[in-house]
């Protein structure tokens, strides 16, 4: 019997529906990973121009984005579980239609409560898209080939990060609303290519009920997972945060400057994804994890000693290919972690994901304050402690076989 409780892979299987069964289209799940992190960061280089058209100040309109990654983390613990019931197909055709109404909402809204609803629905309902789509991935993709799907697909996200920034300012200098109309027709377009269902078990095998599928949630793997998750992420938005500030602190970077120093992250991730996600396929999560969560950790605590711009430059281009790795590490590691309930394990870990952003600027930002190396290597510590839960636990090789753990070391 295989200890699922293990950080070691799982024995290789060959992912992907059954003959008959309707197709995935993985260009609509890659298009949709895009959309997440775009529809949710667009709205950081317009704060002034939505902060003037509804009446309110630059802060007032900056805790959206609080709202958005509260309410997409909170449903996130359970949306994957709730999705497997409903069906994938149903709750991501939902989820982009409600996503699509959000974002218009937020383009029309006639005052900042009526925004800060928009945004609020805009996380929730992304809670039922993205991992719902790692999922997908997971089933429509071959076990050996896992790795190298959630690297396009983690690329793309990247892109999302990356392209926000700019594309949002670029529609802000006409009007900030287009971005928005133009985020809700992508995304209802994107209603209309869900993923398929997962297919119906094949004759004789068990059936798993929902109590069942909430019950394998609780596993060491997942839990491995969650932990990696919130501990890198916390890394990962941090140094975004504190490189942005450093920019303008040390160097005098104005906000069209600093603004291309965060895209660097983006676009280091964009570009080194895919064969980020090979490397995992050819030499394991663990591997490629604790090699990924060690060099987010080093990256982010020397970038504290940047003297040049040029510098703050690659210590951004290191942090977004580290935090890439990071993501595909922990998507792969938690998709895997509950074969009874994929989706639900990967929405547990992405909530803990968020939790991580969500609590970075609480710690780095005081820490920093009191001065810049401070605040890195406070935010460095998220990354070593991810690196510290993917260490392999120590057993005997006689016991570890017995138990049909395959170690990828």
């Amino acid at each position: 019997m295989t200890d699922r409780g293990s950080l070691a892979d799982p024995t290789p299987t060959t992912g992907g529906a059954r003959p008959g069964a309707p197709r995935t289209r993985l260009w609509a799940l890659y298009l949709g990973g895009f959309l997440g992190p775009f529809g949710g960061q667009v709205v950081v280089p317009m704060l002034p121009e939505v902060a003037d058209a509804l009446g309110t100040t630059v802060p007032a309109v900056a805790w959206s984005w609080s709202a958005y990654t509260f309410a997409m983390a909170g449903l996130l613990l359970v949306s994957g579980t709730l999705s497997a019931r409903w069906g994938r197909a149903r709750t991501v055709r939902t989820a982009f239609l409600v996503y699509a109404a959000a974002t218009l909402l937020c383009g029309i809204a006639p005052s900042i409560g009526w925004f800060y609803a928009g945004r609020v629905l805009q996380g929730a309902s992304n809670a039922f898209t993205t991992p719902i789509l790692v999922a997908a991935l997971y089933a429509a993709v071959p076990r050996e080939r896992l790795g190298r799907a959630l690297g396009r697909f983690g690329s793309l996200q990247a892109a999302g990060m990356a392209f926000a920034p700019l594309l949002g300012g670029l529609a802000a200098v006409i009007d900030y609303r287009l971005a928005f109309v133009a985020i809700a027709i992508a995304s209802g377009l994107l209603a209309l290519v869900p993923p398929a269902d997962a297919p119906p078990p094949e004759p004789g095998a068990v059936h798993v009920s929902q109590r069942e599928r909430w019950r394998s949630l609780l596993n060491t793997r997942l839990a491995r997972a969650c932990g990696a998750a919130f501990a890198f992420n916390f890394s990962a938005a941090g140094v975004i945060l504190l490189i942005a500030l450093l920019g303008g602190d040390r160097f005098g970077l104005g906000p069209s400057g600093r603004g291309a120093v965060v895209a660097a992250l983006g676009t280091a991730g964009l570009l080194t994804a895919p064969q980020l996600g090979h490397l995992v396929d050819r030499f394991g999560v663990r591997r490629v994890g604790l090699v990924a969560f060690v060099l987010l950790a080093t990256v982010t605590l020397v970038t504290g000693l940047a003297e040049t711009v040029w510098g703050l430059v690659v210590a951004a281009l290191l942090a977004g290919a580290a935090t890439t790795g990071s993501r595909i590490v922990v998507n792969n590691l938690a998709v895997t972690s509950t074969p009874a309930n994929p989706d639900g394990a990967t929405s547990m870990s992405m909530s803990w994901m968020f939790l991580g952003s969500a609590v970075a600027p609480l710690l780095c930002l005081p820490a920093y304050g009191a001065g810049a190396m401070l605040g890195f290597a406070v935010t460095a510590i998220g990354a070593a402690l991810a690196a510290v839960v993917l260490l392999p636990r120590r057993s005997a090789p006689a016991v570890r076989e017995a138990a049909g753990v395959v170690d990828p070391l």
